[in-house]
């Protein structure tokens, strides 16, 4: 499958991703996770929420669930309008 650029793609905003991580995290950490929303769901995982500057980022944050050996379950990349701005810009 061929490479191919979305059109619609602004070079020049943050992507927004959302990382769902095992067990729950005590939202104190949102300062050392750069600000990103953390949401508690009722089946024991958290997600992060937010917008992140480029993909260097993206592993720094990644290393930082793994520091602190929670398990990774997913990173989604959120596409523009999936979510309104109060879900990640709080």
């Amino acid at each position: 499958m061929p490479n191919v650029r979305n059109p619609n793609t602004n070079f020049d905003q943050p992507v927004v991703y959302q990382i769902r991580i095992k067990g729950h995290l005590d939202p104190k950490w949102k300062v050392w996770f750069e600000g990103l929303d953390i949401t508690l769901e009722e089946d024991g995982d958290t997600i992060l929420t937010g917008p992140v500057i480029d993909q260097a980022a993206l592993h720094g944050l990644l290393r930082k669930v793994r520091d602190l050996g929670m398990t990774l379950i997913s990173v989604t990349r959120v596409e523009p309008g999936q979510l309104d701005a109060s879900d990640v810009y709080q």
